[in-house]
Order: structure tokens, then sequence, then C-alpha cells
């Protein structure tokens, strides 16, 4: 169905843009993974450029949803355009979405200068492109020719010489990016060596594609003149070794920092490592860091600040980037099991399970690119995936069928707690039929019912009664069913709502705010109030959630 194209750059061309770039580059992700050469060649940009713009796109969603969704009830463009670079910051992945994250930040700075403004026009789009692609150079630690910086330049500067509506710009834009991405390999050896194109700079035209198709209505075709020109015999990039091996940790927190700090946290971590990338602002920030230390980057964060949702990859001495050899393919497993999880605590003990694990921190739900990855990780002919939250259901069953579209075996089971996807995995039995094992664990998770104990955020309407914020709610299968002030006493209602329709085996998952002797007199309590019923508790961490808790 063709794009309504956009005649002015307005909230409304904000969410459509996003959208077509989150398709644009679907579409690549896989070309795009194929030709990553540079910095490292781990053959992910494609990936790390989809999943930062999947986030941004549900940001701007979220803003648009809490407009209502009636045309003349749309957000303001500077709320669609914060929303959008706040959605990507968070979001961001690796070298290549971090730069895209400071891209997206530089043109909302721009969009968003005068809050009361509804769209802006063709100048508008040029000042937006340029402070792009000016904030992500500044961004890099140590800038290099013939990489998505490059490209990002160019298509600011083809911009700048367009006269003319966002339509005339854009097209502008993305000519130029196209041949500065035909360029790069005359500027980065590696490039010229693997005969390729950047990855990060062919992401870019994905996304400056889709902004043509924003205002246009029409997609540009990709020209044959920006294709990678070059390839082995065998249809991959020939990897040359980087100098000296490279660093081993790619480290990737999200920051909350002063700016002098960060200033310092620049410096700290220039020195601990290379392709170096700090990116945000007004207190929050991205930090993208190479090094052999991984511990050491971490510690510069907690310095500088608070980091949080901490992401350290090994590259692994067998890697391309290190060796200039391809990896021996590791033999699939025949089943594995992919679990969505709220706390460090729950990752641990799935893990040692066997399960492969994505955390889902508070306020943070993970996005379909995500358990995606996670499936691909996993590297089974057949995967059991367990969302553990009804709000991902959709989620999940969006994964489930891009995985399947790969080619493997994918049963999605609407587990929605932790606590279901706790008894499903105790009776999963990898060495039974497939059909057999799905089954058996379905019905051990819909045997499980789930609660609980909150604290309530603001007043609100449920179904028992009235809360203030600050009241301690119980839930039962979803629904308020209990409001206290007091959290043990909370939970003791509630456990009492449950088993008494039976039971056989209590689970508590505790968080790390719950108070410390709530799982001694909730143990005791089962213990002398319900014969031959078990308790086990487990220890959850940060999960969101005082308290989980499931009878089976």
């Amino acid at each position: 169905m063709p794009q309504v194209p956009q005649t002015f750059f307005d909230a409304l061309a904000v969410r459509s843009w996003c959208g077509l770039a989150l398709r644009s580059l679907g579409r690549a992700r896989e070309e795009i993974d194929a030709i990553n050469v540079y910095p490292v060649a781990d053959g992910d940009t494609g990936t790390n450029l989809y999943l930062t713009m999947e986030s941004a796109v549900a940001a701007v969603d979220a803003v648009f949803d809490g407009h209502g969704t009636l045309t003349e009830r749309k957000p303001p463009l500077a709320d669609a355009a914060r929303a959008m670079a706040h959605g990507a910051l968070i979001g961001a992945r690796g070298n290549s979405g971090t730069i895209l994250a400071q891209l997206l930040r530089g043109m909302a700075q721009v969009l968003a200068a005068d809050g009361e403004t509804a769209h802006t026009d063709g100048e508008g789009l040029r000042l937006a492109l340029r402070r792009a692609a000016d904030s992500a150079r500044h961004a890099v630690a140590h800038p290099v020719e013939g990489t998505v910086l490059s490209v990002a330049s160019a298509a600011a500067d083809a911009a700048d010489g367009a006269d003319g509506d966002c339509g005339t710009v854009a097209r502008a834009a993305y000519e130029g990016a196209c041949a500065a991405l035909a360029a790069t390999p005359g500027q980065l050896a590696v490039l010229e060596r693997a005969g390729v194109v950047d990855a990060g700079g062919r992401g870019l035209v994905a996304v400056l594609a889709a902004l043509v198709e924003t205002f246009t209505g029409e997609s540009p075709v990709f020209g044959a003149h920006a294709r990678v020109e070059a390839v082995s015999a065998s249809g991959a990039p020939e990897v040359t070794p980087c100098a000296g091996g490279g660093p081993a940790f790619e480290v990737i927190y999200l920051l909350e920092a002063d700016e002098s700090a960060v200033t310092r946290l620049r410096e700290r971590l220039d020195v601990l490592g290379d392709s170096l990338v700090v990116v945000g602002g007004d207190g929050l920030w991205n930090v993208h860091v190479h090094v052999d230390d991984a511990g050491a980057a971490v510690e510069a964060g907690v310095e500088a600040g608070r980091p949080y949702r901490i992401r350290i990859t090994h590259f692994g001495l067998g890697d391309v980037h290190t060796t200039g050899a391809e990896r021996p393919p590791r033999e699939r497993a025949q089943r594995a099991v992919v679990a969505v999880v709220p706390g460090e605590g729950l990752a641990g003990l799935y893990g040692e399970a066997g399960a492969t694990t994505v955390l889902a921190r508070p306020g943070e739900p993970p996005a379909s690119g995500e358990l995606v990855a996670a499936v691909r990780r996993a590297h089974a002919r057949e995967v059991v995936l367990l969302p553990n939250d009804a709000e991902l259901r959709h989620t999940a069953a969006a994964a489930a069928e891009q995985a399947r579209a790969e080619g493997i075996r994918v049963a999605l089971i609407p587990t929605r707690s932790a606590v279901q996807g706790i008894a499903a995995l105790a009776v999963h039995e990898p060495e039974r039929r497939f059909d057999e094992d799905v089954v058996s664990m379905t019905s051990a998770a819909g045997a499980t019912r789930y609660a609980e104990v909150a604290v309530a955020e603001r007043q609100s309407w449920t179904m028992a009664g009235i809360c203030q914020a600050g009241d301690v709610l119980g839930l039962v299968d979803g629904d308020v069913a209990v409001i206290g002030a007091d959290v043990t006493a909370t939970a003791r209602a509630v456990l009492d709502r449950m088993l008494a329709a039976g039971g056989e085996l209590v689970t508590l998952v505790l968080g790390d705010e719950a108070p410390a002797s709530v799982a001694d007199i909730l143990e005791a309590h089962v213990r002398e109030s319900y014969l031959a019923v078990d308790t086990v508790v487990y220890r959850g961490g940060r999960q969101g959630a005082l308290l989980l808790i499931g009878v089976e």
C-alpha cells in the first residue's frame, strides 16, 4: 500500500518516519550484518540498528497513545521528537545503534526547540540534519572517515544545498548519503580489503530512504553505485584481522550523571579502550566502549554516576575480528527454552535450569527484536518461548513468527508471570517429543495461579476499590484483590485467597525492596495453616514487584 506523504515535519511525520525506517532496516538487516567489518567484524550492525529504531518507534507510539487516536488530538512535534530521541537512547545497541541514537537526538534538538510549533518545513529539516551530523561526530571520541559519520555529514551537506519543501530536502540528503556510502571503501582500508561499504553508513541510507518516503510517498531504490562491489568467492566479506587483535569486550550501559562527570568519564574510558561513543544529555547518557577490562569500564561509570542496563559482550578469541577467519559453525541444540524474566535473581535461576533469558527491568519491556536475538542465541532447532507477562503476548507472538520464518520451530506458551514460567520449566524434558513437552509445560503453567504484591504509584480505581499512592496492592491473576497498608499483611491475605482453592506448592520470589522478614513469616503461615503445602523461596533482585507468588 503506497505511503501517504506528509507535507510538513509534524508529529505524524515523526511517527511515520520511525515506522518506515524500522521496516527499511528490517528488510536490510541481514545485508547490513553481512558487510559489518568495522570497527569489529561481529556481524550485528544491522540487528543493532533495527533494535535501536524499534525502541524509538515504541516511545513515539506511547506518546500518541497518551494523546488519543484522533488526528486533532495528535501530540505536539516537540513531544514526538523528544520521544523518538529518548526511545533510541535507552534502546541503543552497539556502536552503530549508539551513533544512530545521537543522530536522532541531534534532529530532535532542532525539531523540539520551540515546544509550541506544530510543524516545521524544509528549512527546519535542513537544520535538523546538520545538527544530527555534527552532534554524532562530537559524540565519538576519535571520529574516523569512511564510516557512518562521513555519510551523515555528506547527507547534511547535500541538504544544505537543497531549496524546497521537506521532500526535496530529504531526497537531496538521501542522494548525498548514497554517494558518500559508495566512497567509504576508498576512505577506510579495512572496507577496501573486504570489498564492502560501511555497514553503519548503509544503515543510515536505509533510514534516509524512509525519510524520503515519508514526505514523497515513494521509496527510493537503493542505487547500484552504492552496493557492495566485491565479496569473497563464498559470498561473504573477506575480513582482515584488526591490528593488535582489538579489545576483548564490548561494554554498554545507560548512565545517570551530570555533564561534568561525563566529561571525566570520557577521558578515563578513552584510556581504557577504543570505539568510545557517549551520547545523550540532560542527565541521561548511553555509554559504549570496547575494552579489555570490562570491570574497569563499569567502575568508571559507577564513579561518574548511576550506571544500569549494563551489557557486556565478549567478542571471543575465535571471533573473526581477532583471527581473520570465520568461526567454526556451532552444532545446533535440538531444543531450548527462551524466557523473559523481571530480575537478575530469576535470570540466574532460569539460567541454571538451562534457559536462555531476556531481562525485562521495571518499565523497560523487551522489544520483539530482543526476543528474536535470544532465540538465535539459544541456537536450537526447536525453541519454547516463555514471555512471563500478559503485556508481552503480542511482542512474543511477533518474535515467534519471525523466528519461524528463519526456519526455527517455535512454540509460544502464554505465561503471564515468572512463577508460571518456573512451573513450566520444572517439567521441561528436552528428550520428549516437542509437542508432548510443550503440552506438559503449558499444562504446568496453566495450573499455576499467580499473584504479586506491589506499591501503588498513584490514586486509581481498582477491582477492590479506590487505592491511593503508596498503598500496598495484592494482585491475583492480574487484578487487584487486596488493598492494604502493610506488605506482610497484604501478602498473607493474598496467599489465603489463593490457597482457599487448594494447592500443593507455594513459590515466593522476593524483590530487593521487600521486607527482610516477609519470607519467613509467610513460610510459617503456610506451614501452620495449610497441611501438606510446601513453600520455596527465591531472590528475584530488582524485579519491580515487591513479591511474586505462585500456587500450584
